[in-house]
Order: structure tokens, then C-alpha cells, then sequence
């Protein structure tokens, strides 16, 4: 098939490209390069069946494909926020170039939306039923309510065009490729935890979160896009751990001398945090299988690397970890 991934030079979006190069699909992987990077695609480049565009989803573009996976948006506050009306137009005016791009060509569309369409929930842990509590005017609701117009967007479509989409909501991922200034937890932590700085926890440590590996993500990806089932679905890991717990794992792991210090919680930071996945395992019969240990030492090792490459990695963090 000939398969557009918007978003595709990210994080989870090359994990995904990967994946459907590995299956021989045909890959046009569009990006403009905010927080994506040429490094993830690399192996791909002079590839026939692979093609690399550089574009922002916020204009329209003109493609023959098959299938729509549609990733494009910071998802980190640090990245999101730092230009919120860009964030809320990549979600809203994206979301829409992609869904009539979808509708002109007949592929089937997938939107990647997120927990954060939960807010700071009051239900837990969270099924897809739960409607959300959500600042609409805090400074995280440029992402979380464009998340919540992508899915309203994608809905209306498939009533009113009859567009084939498919509806994921993404809990917590992590892996090799995290941008390492991104201001997420685990790359926080292992960044701070290998170049020898204090590990930084918000508030008491106290709150939860869920973290899914990214190969065991985009397994749910492919599923629910073979799948007749629309969505939405939630995709993550239903183990559930405090914030202090993570901080102390890594600094176990990487450097058992780095001090944790406590900052202040920042606005609208969820208390909790868990997906209710029951959805997954029975219409996709998909459920994480990767464990976080694992995970965090194949996602420590990719950073290891590139600090090294770039010189920042720390003598007593390296030494620590041999």
C-alpha cells in the first residue's frame, strides 16, 4: 500500500515508518522539522519505496495514497506550549487538510490523539467512555482541546463524508529517538541521571503515569488500522507507577549518586494517570508486552549514545553505568 505519515521524521512516527517499511509498503513521510529530525529517517532515505517531504499539515497538499496515519503535533508541554496558537492550528486546520485529503482520495484515515483529551481525570483509571475534565483555558489546552477538535473533526467527517477513520488515544510513550530536551519524564530523568545532574521530581513524587514502550505503541497502531473497529481506543501501558518510583528506577540504573530535588508541580498537571485498555485486548487483542525495565535500558542505551556523540555525557555517569 502507499501510506503518507505526517509527523513521520518524530519520535513515534519513525518508529511507525520502520515498521511499515519492514512490511514493504510503499512510505511518503511528511514533516516540517519542528521537533522531528532527518537522524530518525535516515535509513530510509535513498530507499524506492520511501519518500521524505518537507511540509507543514497546516497547508494543504495534494498526494495519491492509501492510508492516512496522521501524528503531526508536538506532544511535549515544553515543545507545545512554547507556541501554542501553532500547536492548536497543527491540530485543528492539520487535522482538517488531512481528513479532506482522506475524503478526496478515499484512504483510510488514522488520528493519534492522546490521554490528554482526559484533562486531570476524575475517573480512574480512564476508559474511552470517560468525556475528560479539561482546563479550556490553562496553558496546556492549546494541545489538549486541539486534540479534542481533532477527534470532533474525524467524527463529523466519517458521519458526514463517510471517511473511513480510525481514533487512538496515546498514554505515556517512551524509547530510543525521544527528543532529549523534550521535558517529559523519562528523558528528563536519564538525561539529568547521565550527565550527572540532580534528578528533577515535581511536587511529592506522588502522581501516577503509565508508560508504554513505543514498539509495543505501534503494534496497537497497525492493529486498529487492519482493524474494522473505529475508535476511539486507548493504547498504553495499564502498569502504573509514581513519578518518585520512575526517578528512583533510573537513578538506580544509570547513576545511584545523583541527588532527586523537588521543584514546584506546574499548572494542570494530571494527579493520575491510567489507561482502562480493555477495549484493546478485546477488539485488537493487543496488550504491551515489553516490561519497563527492558524498555528504560534499551532507551538509556540510545541516549547514552547520542550524548556521547555530542560530548555531553558526563565522566561519573559513564563510569557508573560500565
Amino acid at each position: 500500500m502507499r501510506i503518507l505519515v505526517t509527523g513521520g521524521a518524530g519520535f513515534i512516527g519513525s518508529h511507525l515508518i520502520d515498521r511499515l517499511m519492514g512490511a514493504n509498503h510503499e512510505v511518503i513521510c511528511l514533516d516540517n522539522f519542528y521537533t522531528g529530525r532527518k537522524q530518525n529517517v535516515l535509513q530510509w532515505l535513498n530507499h524506492p519505496n520511501f519518500e521524505l517531504i518537507r511540509h507543514d499539515v497546516t497547508e494543504p497538499i495534494r498526494l495519491e495514497v492509501d492510508q492516512i496515519y496522521h501524528l503531526a503535533c508536538p506532544a511535549s508541554p515544553v515543545h507545545y506550549q512554547y507556541n501554542p496558537v501553532k500547536t492548536i492550528k497543527t491540530n485543528v486546520m492539520g487535522t482538517l487538510n488531512m481528513l479532506g485529503l482522506a475524503k478526496r482520495v478515499k484512504a483510510r484515515f488514522f488520528l493519534a490523539s492522546t490521554s490528554e483529551v482526559y484533562g486531570d481525570p476524575e475517573v480512574h483509571p480512564q476508559p474511552e467512555e470517560y468525556r475528560g475534565s479539561v482546563n479550556t483555558i490553562g496553558i496546556r489546552s492549546c494541545y489538549d482541546e486541539g486534540k479534542r477538535v481533532a477527534e470532533t473533526l474525524a467524527f463529523d467527517y466519517h458521519r458526514q463524508n463517510d471517511v473511513d477513520i480510525r481514533v487512538v488515544r496515546i498514554f505515556n510513550t517512551y524509547g530510543p529517538r525521544m527528543l532529549e530536551n523534550d521535558g517529559r519524564v523519562v528523558s528528563n530523568f536519564i538525561v539529568q541521571a547521565l550527565q550527572g545532574h540532580p534528578l528533577t521530581v515535581y511536587g511529592d513524587g506522588s502522581q501516577t503515569r503509565s508508560f508504554c514502550y513505543v514498539s509495543d505503541l505501534v503494534e496497537g497502531f497497525i492493529r486498529l488500522m487492519d482493524n474494522d473497529y473505529i475508535g476511539p481506543i486507548n493504547l498504553g501501558n495499564p502498569g502504573e507507577y509514581t513519578i518518585l518510583e520512575l526517578a528512583q528506577s533510573i537513578q538506580k540504573m544509570v547513576n545511584p549518586d545523583a541527588a532527586l530535588k523537588h521543584e514546584p508541580l506546574p499548572q494542570d498537571d494530571p494527579r493520575r494517570r491510567q489507561p482502562d485498555i480493555t477495549k484493546a485486548k478485546t477488539m485488537l487483542k493487543w496488550e504491551p508486552v515489553v516490561p519497563l525495565k527492558e524498555g528504560l535500558e534499551l532507551t538509556i542505551a540510545d541516549f547514552r549514545t547520542r550524548l556521547e556523540a555530542e560530548g555531553k555525557l558526563t565522566v561519573s555517569a559513564t563510569t557508573k553505568s560500565a
